[in-house]
Formats: structure tokens, C-alpha cells, sequence
């Protein structure tokens, strides 16, 4: 499992809402950016969901991670994100689209 950085691209499920990264904490990187770690991927803002009707909200923010934090590699007592991390957004239904990983931001650095 890849572990992520401020460059990581997270999507919802509709594949074109794009995920707004910020890193909290900027002293351990990889190739230079920053290590996203734990709440990092949440209360995000998503931009370009595609679900859009008369009663259907876009996803336009990330909710709590489900899966994928690393329950062996931490920064300052946060564990880091691996490209499993997942979890629901606010878009509709609720409880049922989530927001994944399609690229970690970095292919070197794994956790095994």
C-alpha cells in the first residue's frame, strides 16, 4: 500500500468530483511533498461531481474515513494515509457514495 501525499488525487465514486488536499503537517515528505496523515482527507471540499437532478446533491465534501490509515506508520502520533483510504461523502444517497484514491502522489514509498 502506497502511502499518500499532498499530491495524491482522491475522487468520489461519480469519478469526476476531485478531493481538495491540504496537508496539516509539512516536516515529513516524500519527493518533496508533504505526507497527508490522519483527518487530513476529511471535511475536505469536492469539486466537478457529475450527480446532479431535482433531488439529487452533488458530492461536494468528504465525511469521515472509513479504511485505510496506517495502524503502523505515524507523524507526530497521526497515522498516515495509505491509497486504501475511503470513506462516505455528503452527496445522495446518503450512506452510499464514497470518496477514493486514483493516485497516491508518489509510486516509491510503501507500506508492506
Amino acid at each position: 500500500m502506497l502511502l499518500l501525499t499532498l499530491d495524491a488525487v482522491l475522487v468520489c465514486k461519480h469519478q469526476l468530483g476531485r478531493v481538495e488536499n491540504l496537508a496539516s503537517q509539512r516536516w515529513v515528505c516524500i519527493g518533496g511533498r508533504p505526507m497527508l496523515v490522519d483527518a487530513d482527507p476529511e471535511q475536505r471540499p469536492i469539486s466537478g461531481c457529475p450527480n446532479l437532478g431535482p433531488t439529487i446533491k452533488p458530492c461536494t465534501t468528504t465525511l469521515k474515513v472509513q479504511r485505510g490509515y496506517s495502524d503502523w506508520i505515524r507523524i507526530d502520533g497521526r497515522a498516515v494515509c495509505l491509497d486504501t483510504v475511503a470513506g462516505f461523502t455528503d452527496g445522495t444517497p446518503p450512506g452510499v457514495v464514497e470518496y477514493i484514491v486514483n493516485h497516491a502522489g508518489q509510486p516509491w514509498v510503501r507500506q508492506s
